[in-house]
């Protein structure tokens, strides 16, 4: 048996570090700025949902002011009329329910 492995290639690609920093800093720097974007236009969203909600509490104040009912007329008699449906035909409950 032979353990021995066989020596590894070496890398034909040139590792440029630098760049490689470079280049992931300035992407560190873009994925910083989108969640501050993001982060800033959802508070702006949720400041604009507050001031609407506001408006509208505004609005239904003014309009649900109490306003006085008018009377009813006593002058002349209630007449009841009646009624044009079918009176209702009563039935027995079902208290026992099968059990299956």
């Amino acid at each position: 048996m032979c353990l021995i492995k066989p020596p590894v290639k070496k890398n034909t690609i040139p590792i440029d570090l630098k760049l490689r920093a470079v280049e992931r800093a300035r992407f560190a720097h873009q994925v910083a700025e989108k969640r501050r974007l993001i982060k800033q236009y959802k508070m702006e969203r949720e400041r604009q949902q507050k001031l609407e909600e506001e408006e509208e509490i505004k609005r239904l104040r003014k309009e649900l002011i109490p306003k006085a009912q008018l009377m009813p007329y006593f002058d002349r008699p209630f007449v009841p009329r009646k009624s044009e449906k079918q009176p209702t035909v009563p039935r027995e409950p079902k208290f026992c329910i099968p059990r299956h």
